[in-house]
């Protein structure tokens, strides 16, 4: 039976009514062409609704992750901008000299734009510095997945271009990541489908242990640069937690950045 127009118009589209579960037939490892040298990372299609303990089961026992010793948050811009030389070189000495001695996780949108690409070069430009790999993990939707199609397959070793089509309004995928957790919820060229699952995966891992005598949990610490509207959403999110997570702002890297950090200076100057 066909529905006439007017039927067709007034059916809204669900995850809940319009997609169907089945086994990931998207899985296995990254092969990034095009680059000086090989890279590669580990890679996993997966449903919006999958449970966390399923998610940290695979990284930590599958891909054979070590729990780290502090997460670091990255949120901002997913479109291109450019960073001011002094943030660019305290990402290359501190920021990323941090993140390898303290052994820590750092979770990106995993796109080939905005913030997570900045944080991509600062790992590329630092890499001969670094006494130990950094596990940067890349969540984003599988529908905004800029050729994902030569990932589908079980247990795959995928080759991935990294050739940029400007007219496309999908991401490609940035090539310094180690790992990365695309998640579906049946949408095509939508943000959102990751947020859910990165909310909780970041809450769980906070819970655990670093040392079972102290009882010291993973601490998390959120890194903003530029960014919009859900960035100072995401923010206030995170200043809400108990206890509140830190925030570290990047001044002068745009937009929502440079807003949140004009605010605190005024707030700080006149209580």
């Amino acid at each position: 039976m066909s529905l006439s127009d007017d039927q067709a118009q007034s059916v809204v589209w669900t995850v809940e009514k319009h997609t169907v579960k089945s086994p990931t037939n998207a899985f296995g490892t990254i092969d990034f062409q095009g680059g000086s040298q090989g890279c590669k990372a580990k890679f996993v299609r997966l449903s919006c609704d999958s449970k966390i303990e399923d998610i940290l089961h695979l990284m930590l026992k599958e891909w054979r992750m070590q729990l780290p010793k502090l997460l670091i948050s990255v949120h901002g811009g997913t479109q291109k901008f450019n960073l001011h030389p002094r943030i660019k070189d305290a990402l290359f000495k501190r920021f990323i000299k941090a993140a390898e001695t303290t052994r820590a996780w750092i979770l990106t949108g995993g796109v080939n734009n905005g913030a997570a690409e900045h944080i991509g070069d600062a790992l590329k430009d630092y890499a001969s510095h670094l006494c130990h790999k950094v596990c940067t993990i890349g969540i984003m939707p599988w529908g905004l997945v800029d050729g994902r199609q030569d990932l589908i397959g079980r247990n795959v070793v995928a080759p991935y271009q990294t050739l940029l089509n400007p007219l496309s309004k999908l991401h490609q995928l940035n090539s310094v990541h180690t790992h990365f957790i695309l998640v579906d919820d049946g949408t095509t060229g939508q943000h959102g489908a990751e947020i859910h699952i990165r909310k909780e995966l970041e809450r769980r891992i906070s819970l655990k242990q670093i040392h079972a005598r102290t009882g010291k949990r993973i601490p998390i610490v959120a890194l903003i640069l530029e960014g919009g509207p859900n960035t100072i959403l995401t923010v206030f999110e995170y200043l809400q937690q108990t206890p509140p997570v830190p925030v570290v702002v990047c001044d002068g890297s745009g937009r929502a950045a440079d807003l949140l950090a004009y605010v605190y200076k005024q707030t700080e100057s006149q209580g």
